[in-house]
């Protein structure tokens, strides 16, 4: 846990700069419970390192979206269904790369991959559908990689960054 709350470190608030409360370089929140399930992408050169990572919560428990970002669901009611789970905290950034801007975290072939796995592993949990709170621009990603993916509802702006929250559907996901 402490290698993987280093990486979020790095990704969130050293690259993208999110103002996230973090001590020790380690970042974690209130949403990293017992009951919290995590992923992990591992470079495959000898070395191991980090250079992906997922979160997933159910959300008829407390989640990201419905405690802090409620309002990027417009007039929609939150999500709250055990088969229904948030994806957060979704990073695929190798540090060892070259040329990697803030966007190649959810266009490389690392983070393709790594939502396939996201979404194998709900689909064998049971999960019908994830919501996840995004930067906008992803929704067209997800679809070019093959993802059935669309908005819950307009962007809104969040420390001046238009975010949305995204559907991405578990069961029949990929359409490649």
């Amino acid at each position: 846990m402490s290698g993987l709350a280093r990486y979020r470190h790095r990704v969130f608030v050293e690259k993208l700069g999110w103002d996230l409360a973090c001590q020790g370089g380690l970042e974690y929140d209130q949403f990293d419970r017992p009951d919290t399930l995590y992923m992990g992408a591992r470079r495959d050169d000898g070395d191991g390192g980090l250079v992906g990572t997922a979160r997933l919560l159910p959300t008829h428990r407390p989640y990201l979206l419905g405690e802090v970002f409620p309002q990027l669901m417009g007039s929609s009611p939150l999500p709250e269904a055990a088969d229904v789970w948030e994806l957060s905290r979704f990073a695929a950034v190798d540090f060892q790369a070259t040329g990697a801007g803030p966007m190649r975290q959810f266009s490389s072939p690392v983070a393709v991959t790594l939502l396939r796995e996201v979404i194998a592993l709900a689909a064998s949990e049971g999960v019908q559908r994830l919501i996840t709170v995004s930067p906008l621009g992803v929704e067209r990603l997800l679809r070019r990689a093959g993802f059935l993916a669309h908005r819950a509802a307009p962007p809104v702006l969040v420390d001046g960054h238009p975010v949305f929250a995204c559907w991405i559907e578990v069961q029949g996901a990929c359409s490649d």
